[in-house]
């Protein structure tokens, strides 16, 4: 099917998988880097640890940091976004996604859930995964009708959340000032989340003014996926040998 005189995403699944196949040796090879990107350095788990009383601003930008330098979680934006054009549409998407991990992320640090991290951030490897087949049309393709990705935006949000309530939890934050620092975090998150993603917004802008576009987004969708499968199994692995 065109959109505007170009091909669109059920369209995609036709195109040459030789180009794809590229992307996944590249990727390989950076695997270690990608697969370790969403941690969190001994600096910063150093002085979440030994910080006490209300700090604003410091928790901002570790929350901040943290979202533009997780990956996994832009990987997720970049897949919602990908086929996006009205400012409206993202809007909307991004909303529902940071309603849902902002909701998790304070419920599981206050309630102490006590959810394995590997696991969390292996299921967020597969909502990676879930938006690039959904944007080569896989689902109606395989199922012969759309998933309510509003829906799967907002669930997959609330699963990112637990991935940074687990997080913290591992630093142990001090119980004085919790809240606020809590809440401080959450806004840098948001705040590192825009920042992200305008600079994303931006490439693709320019990216989607280019022929280039409608004839490597195939190829873009399957390196996304193959990334979320890398997260995957690099996250299970982990929780194996940790069991």
């Amino acid at each position: 099917m065109k959109i505007n005189g170009c091909y669109g995403p059920a369209a995609l699944l036709r195109a040459s998988p030789m180009r794809s196949m590229l992307l996944v040796i590249l990727l390989s090879l950076s695997s270690i880097d990608v697969a370790i990107a969403h941690g969190v350095t001994e600096g910063d788990k150093g002085f979440i640890q030994e910080s006490s009383g209300m700090m604003l601003l410091p928790f901002i930008y570790l929350g901040a940091k943290h979202m533009v330098t997780g990956y996994d979680h832009l990987l997720f934006l970049l897949g919602v976004i990908f086929f996006l054009y009205r400012l409206k549409d993202v809007g909307l998407y991004v909303t529902l996604f940071a309603v849902g991990h902002s909701v998790t992320l304070l419920f599981g640090v206050l309630q102490g859930i006590d959810i394995s991290p590997y696991l969390i951030d292996a299921v967020i490897g597969f909502s990676v995964v879930y938006k690039a087949l959904d944007n080569l049309g896989a689902y109606r393709r395989w199922l012969g009708y759309q998933p309510d990705t509003r829906a799967a935006t907002l669930l997959f949000g609330l699963i990112h959340g637990f991935g940074l309530a687990a997080k913290i939890q591992e630093f142990e934050i001090a119980a004085d000032g919790l809240i606020p620092n809590l809440l401080a975090f959450n806004v840098g998150v948001e705040i590192g989340q825009l920042l992200a993603l305008s600079m994303i917004l931006i490439l693709m802008g320019y990216w989607r003014r280019t022929r280039s576009f409608w004839r490597h987004a195939y190829a873009a969708n399957v390196l996304m996926m193959s990334l979320g499968f890398l997260l995957m199994g690099y996250q299970l692995t982990g929780y194996t040998l940790s069991s």
